[in-house]
């Protein structure tokens, strides 16, 4: 089958383009022919059709997906195909990834659909920049991110975060947390994708003394621990498959019951989720729960990467400076700053921090293997020994780890394989270092 990955694949239609396509900031998608023939959606964001009651088009077609296909208005209409069961195809071409031209006509199964520009009248006007403690966000990226956490904090929906790995998802949870009616509240992270899959459902719901063998006292589970608060289910696509009804039990009935009791335990939590993987092509290959995924993603938040907001690049780096020194004067070259803002940044912010404390303990930063210096505003006291020392160990640390979670896709059993450490040894670092 072949796949196409660029334009120029789709004839525009007579009344898809011209002035409208140019000046549109959205996408509107008619169904012209298939079993909903004449539905029509639209929207100023991403739009997603299928046959799931959440999407924004939705289909009765039985030959698509779930979740099929994304829409979205970028230079022409963004399509990615995802993970659909039997393909997005354009002029008879499958494509999982493509930009097309407004007027452009989609087959999803029997349907067809038409592709046209929306949001094409006056501009709206500029809106104000929001500001949400603990959140950088000068870049419109970011701004957007923003806007949705504000909207979020005003309700008790769960929220959905996706994005690459390394890009802040647990800043903006915590963000989203101090937001809310419940900042007074606990929040309390479990990260689903560092727990051994026998241990996972004692450590959400707790169990009882006797539960199983080494159960000698009773324990409270992360639901428990959260009450009144929230909790943050980190990469929660690497939750196993046979925890995920007890999980969806809790979200459905508010309730809950400890490995060996008896009794179910009202809960009052709010849920918050994290992800880098796109939860509904699992969802459509049956390797994660469809209602789950609706029940998680009453809100969806989907965090740009660093690459997309390099306006936000040189507050980051005053932010990450601070935390390590407690210093607020960091100043790096204009040569350096360059670099800094043409580099792609495929470890996003985690690669960003480990850039910035890299250049605190050794004066210098590296990327691409080119050395550019960097001007360092500090004490001109000289740095004890010890202090010299502990600084470049924990910067090689940092960086050495931030490095290894990106090639082994933040799986912790396979990080010690490669780096020949023991994995629990591992885990201690990466706690050390706030990466898990």
């Amino acid at each position: 089958m072949t796949h196409a990955e660029t334009t120029g694949i789709i004839e525009l239609d007579e009344n898809g383009g011209g002035q409208a396509g140019r000046a549109a900031t959205g996408v509107r998608a008619q169904v012209i022919d298939g079993p909903d023939r004449g539905l029509v959606s639209e929207s100023s964001g991403s739009l997603v059709v299928g046959t799931s009651a959440e999407n924004d088009l939705v289909l009765t077609d039985p030959a698509a997906s779930r979740y099929h296909v994304e829409l979205k208005c970028e230079d022409g209409i963004l399509v990615k195909d995802l993970g659909s069961q039997k393909g997005t195809f354009v002029n008879g071409l499958r494509i999982q990834t493509a930009v097309v031209p407004f007027g452009a006509r989609l087959r999803l199964g029997t349907s067809v659909i038409r592709l046209m520009a929306a949001g094409t009248g006056k501009p709206s006007p500029a809106r104000p920049l929001l500001e949400i403690p603990g959140l950088v966000a000068w870049s419109p990226g970011m701004q957007e991110v923003a806007r949705a956490v504000n909207q979020a904090a005003g309700s008790n929906v769960s929220v959905l975060l996706q994005g690459e790995t390394g890009t802040g998802k647990g800043v903006v949870a915590r963000a989203l947390h101090d937001a809310s009616a419940r900042a007074g509240g606990p929040f309390v992270v479990v990260d689903c994708g560092a727990l051994p899959p026998t241990l996972v459902a004692s450590q959400l719901f707790g169990h009882e003394r006797g539960a199983f063998t080494g159960a000698d006292r009773r324990q409270e589970g992360a639901f428990e621990q959260a009450q009144g608060g929230t909790i943050f289910l980190d990469e929660i696509g690497e939750l196993p498959l046979s925890v995920q009804p007890a999980l969806l039990g809790v979200l459905e009935r508010r309730s809950f019951r400890l490995l060996g009791g008896k009794d179910d335990t009202r809960v009052d939590v709010r849920v918050i989720s994290s992800t880098h993987r796109d939860l509904r092509a699992e969802a459509n290959d049956g390797t994660f729960r469809a209602d789950l995924y609706f029940r998680l993603a009453g809100a969806r938040i989907c965090i740009p990467p660093l690459r997309d907001r390099h306006e936000d690049i040189e507050s980051l780096i005053a932010v990450f400076a601070r935390a390590v020194t407690g210093i607020p004067g960091l100043a790096f070259s204009q040569a350096t700053m360059e670099s800094l803002y043409s580099h792609h940044w495929p470890g996003n912010l985690r690669e960003l921090r480990n850039v910035v404390e890299s250049a605190l303990a050794l004066g210098s930063l590296s990327l691409n293997g080119e050395q550019a210096q960097s001007v360092l505003l500090r004490s001109q006291e000289v740095v004890p020994y010890r202090q010299a020392r502990a600084e470049v160990i924990s910067a090689f640390e940092r960086s050495y780890l931030g490095r290894l979670l990106e090639l082994t896709d933040g799986n912790v059993a396979a990080g010690a394989r490669a780096a020949r450490m023991d994995r629990p040894y591992l885990r201690t670092l990466l706690m050390k270092h706030g990466l898990r």
